[in-house]
């Protein structure tokens, strides 16, 4: 599962050439190859393919949607300090969940199934189809800022990131505090920084 949703999340990327009057499987379709050209090129080295990644991604997602969704009931008694904080955690939270598992691409393709729009928000249809011929449903969901439409949630075989990082926030909330739940994603990234700064210091060596 991890791995298809590093596929996904990677998959579903770029806005900086996509036309004003695309719609949300154009602009997917848009987002996906060019982070699957990043993907496949070999003379990209690895830290150079994570940032163009990493790149693509924060122009794509639409994470203060992302935030407000994934915090539900809490978000209302959070001040604007606190709302700002959790959005670049959880946003730092979403990087890690795809950019460390960025090797494990073995050159799935998305086959697009069709799009519903309600609004400024759309639902995208696909399936993620690997080198070994199995498929595996997705749904992308999007709102639309302005002339482009940002993806807020991906669901992988009816199962919402979202939702899911919304139910243990919820339960470390409850049964702590909003604090506690904050302090564990502070050291979460803590941990991900230390583990990667001596792999970035071998690789500059």
């Amino acid at each position: 599962m991890d791995k298809i949703l590093t596929t996904i999340a990677g998959a579903l990327v770029l806005l900086a050439s996509s036309p004003a009057w695309a719609g949300p499987t154009d602009q997917l379709r848009e987002y996906t190859d060019q982070v699957v050209k990043v993907l496949d090129d070999p003379s990209m080295a690895r830290q150079d393919r994570r940032a163009a990644v990493r790149k693509i991604a924060h122009e794509a997602f639409d994470i203060n949607e992302s935030a407000q969704r994934v915090l539900a009931r809490h978000w209302q008694a959070r001040t604007p300090a606190e709302r700002e904080e959790f959005t670049q955690l959880f946003a730092d939270l979403l990087e890690r969940t795809y950019i460390a598992r960025m090797d494990e691409y073995g050159g799935e393709r998305i086959r697009y199934l069709g799009e519903s729009i309600d609004g400024t928000f759309a639902s995208v249809k696909a399936r993620i189809v690997t080198r070994t011929g199995a498929e595996v449903a997705v749904e992308s969901r999007m709102n639309l800022r302005g002339d482009r439409w940002l993806i807020y949630d991906v669901l992988i075989e009816n199962v919402s990131l979202i939702a899911n990082y919304r139910s243990q926030f919820d339960r470390i909330i409850r049964s702590s505090s909003y604090e506690e739940l904050v302090r564990r994603l502070k050291t979460k990234r803590e941990e991900f920084l230390n583990e990667s700064a001596p792999r970035a210091r071998r690789s500059s060596g």
